[in-house]
């Protein structure tokens, strides 16, 4: 069962910055996160722009549940700029690269698997289907429930394997974000192609409608230190010191 809580970031870019802002959260954070917070990156991801906006990218953190959540926000919101003072010259360089953006909390479905489980179970991938499910209040569990039993069957025969399954906290029940990993761009066209044919997915987004009000679909490209490429979270190997 996963206990765990989950911060989902959808960070706005500087310029042509992705790439280095992607390596600079990654490797110059997430070292620091693991050993400080017991924060595991569970994902970073650029939006391909031709479905969402852009530039964008999309950071999800895996959290020792809410207690742990609230042992990191005690610890990050002092000083006179409420932000972690040791953390001063890792802000400025990011600020380089981000100019803002909008965060969640998310908590999982109980059959979701953590991001250890999903890597020591060999789950790799690089194309990711991102979708946010908004849902009457009091629904998202519910909804979280048919994807398990509905859209999970309808989507393997394309290759897709769900990997994320959330509720998101701090709000209504009334919404749910699923994130698939694909094998290969060629299967999002696939299942794309059948959203109005096949009768499986028919069937699961007819169910679906019984509660949602809104659907939104991006797809993702894994960052070069995701998990899901590289099987393993980031180390200090991986670093680049932005002040040289």
């Amino acid at each position: 069962m996963n206990d765990r809580a989950y911060i989902h970031e959808l960070i706005d870019i500087r310029g042509a910055n992705r790439a280095n802002y992607m390596q600079h959260m990654a490797a110059n954070w997430s070292p620091t996160a693991q050993e400080e917070r017991g924060q595991l990156l569970f994902g970073m991801w650029a939006v391909l722009g031709s479905t969402g906006n852009w530039p964008q990218v999309c950071n999800i953190w895996e959290e020792a549940g809410l207690n742990g959540l609230a042992s990191s926000f005690e610890r990050e919101a002092v000083g006179t700029g409420l932000q972690d003072p040791q953390l001063e010259r890792w802000w400025n360089a990011a600020a380089e690269f981000r100019r803002g953006g909008f965060d969640r909390i998310l908590l999982p479905a109980p059959w979701m698997p953590t991001i250890e489980e999903s890597l020591s179970s060999g789950t790799r991938a690089t194309v990711f289907a991102h979708e946010i499910l908004s849902c009457r209040p009091d629904t998202a569990l519910e909804l979280l429930d048919l994807a398990n039993t509905s859209a999970r069957a309808s989507y393997e025969q394309y290759g897709w394997k769900v990997v994320g399954a959330w509720s998101t906290a701090m709000r209504d029940d009334d919404e749910a974000i699923l994130l698939w990993a694909l094998p290969d761009w060629q299967s999002w066209a696939d299942a794309e192609t059948a959203r109005r044919t096949d009768g499986d997915l028919l069937a699961w987004r007819s169910d679906a409608r019984n509660v949602t009000t809104d659907w939104q679909r991006i797809l993702l490209v894994a960052a070069p230190l995701c998990p899901f490429r590289t099987g393993r979270q980031p180390t200090r190997q991986d670093q680049i010191d932005w002040t040289d």
